[in-house]
């Protein structure tokens, strides 16, 4: 368990009849930073260990479980749509009493952020936009499809594990796919992700209610993005199997962003990584 620098406080956001969690870590002093995580992922996919070092540069980070995700509201009829959670996030920032936060959204949560940056500019700081397209999901030549053995592989993964340890070894080997062969790859290292994600939410059963809304029209588009002045920062995976280099260069050029191309970094933050991303969102945020 990590330890963070001040205070640790959960609050419950309400977001019409949807009740989020969520925690704000550092001191209560510090620059608001708000971590929108992506699809069917809780709070705890931000790594303790790359939270701390926001914490440490000096930030009071927030993050939250989406909706359908850790200790959040399972809504049974899915009725929602990406603007509903771009409206959660503002939810969980009134709850912490934020008028204005850094806002860094990774994968779905990228998109989740740039909803933010058009439909709620005066909420946003800065954006910084990880593993993710733009709300025009780029153009054709930017889509690379995945490779068909990795593609294979990830769906015979998708079923889920008859009990803990099988789900965990599922999750696991979902990771090796998603980091890719750039790095070295650690299984310890997201068997501990998983297993505090598991004890979070009190269940080992897997969400997949946002699978759905990737095949859903976005609400916004490039001219959209093109009006927003908020400063941006794109962190791209240079491997990344899902949002290759083109669709990061893409989401740059349409934001006038600042493009961070990491190498050998596929759809994961691992701990490889996590001085690199986490100094560069400190400065971004500084500047």
């Amino acid at each position: 368990m990590i330890k963070f620098w001040g205070s640790v406080v959960e609050r419950v956001a309400r977001s019409g009849s949807v009740v989020l969690w969520s925690e704000a870590l550092g001191e209560p002093g510090g620059v608001p930073v708000l971590l929108v995580m992506g699809a069917n992922a809780p709070a705890h996919g931000w790594p303790d260990e790359f939270v701390a070092l926001l914490v440490e540069g000096g930030c009071r980070v927030v993050r939250y479980d989406h909706r359908d995700t850790g200790r959040s509201t399972r809504v049974p009829d899915g009725d929602y749509g990406m603007g509903d959670l771009a409206e959660d996030a503002v939810e969980v920032l009134d709850a912490h009493g934020i008028e204005q936060a850094h806002v860094v959204g990774m994968s779905m949560g990228g998109i989740i952020a740039q909803l933010l940056a058009v439909d709620h500019a005066d909420r946003v700081r800065t954006l910084t936009l990880m593993h993710t397209g733009a709300l025009d999901m780029g153009s054709t030549e930017d889509v690379v499809p995945l490779e068909g053995a990795r593609l294979e592989r990830m769906i015979a993964l998708a079923v889920p594990g008859e009990d803990l340890e099988s789900e965990l070894a599922r999750r696991v080997e979902l990771w090796r796919e998603l980091h890719g062969d750039g790095l070295p790859f650690d299984a310890a290292e997201y068997r501990r992700l998983e297993e505090r994600a598991v004890a979070h939410a009190g269940t080992f059963e897997p969400s997949t209610a946002h699978v759905r809304l990737g095949g859903e029209p976005l609400p916004r588009g490039a001219d959209d993005l093109r009006r927003v002045s908020v400063p941006a920062l794109v962190v791209q995976g240079e491997l990344d199997p899902f949002y290759p280099p083109g669709m990061g260069r893409h989401l740059a050029a349409l934001l006038g962003a600042r493009l961070l191309e990491v190498p050998g970094m596929g759809h994961a933050l691992p701990a490889a990584v996590h001085r690199t991303v986490a100094d560069a969102i400190l400065e971004h945020i500084r500047g």
